[in-house]
């Protein structure tokens, strides 16, 4: 069973992932294609925290996997805004 402590460390750290391509969202509207490596880091983070939600989901219970799925969402949300992005710039 996933710990608490677990689990808020790794909402946390999907906060942090979240900023960070928010960031790189923004910073992308205003340069277009000079931080292409960036945006591209920032869309492979949100990837990541998906995958290691769906994982750690896994091993949680009911409320941790509500907490879990929520922040799913989030991310899954940033991450569709980010590709939608890219693809009108093509």
């Amino acid at each position: 069973m996933a710990t608490r402590q677990s689990v808020n460390e790794y909402l946390q750290r999907c906060t942090d992932a979240i900023e960070y391509a928010r960031e790189q969202y923004k910073i992308g509207s205003q340069q277009e294609h000079y931080n292409a490596s960036e945006y591209t880091k920032a869309l492979q983070g949100l990837e990541n925290a998906v995958n290691d939600i769906n994982h750690l989901s896994l091993s949680a219970n009911d409320q941790q996997q509500d907490q879990l799925y929520r922040m799913r969402l989030q991310l899954q949300q940033v991450q569709n805004e980010m590709i939608l992005k890219g693809d009108a710039e093509r």
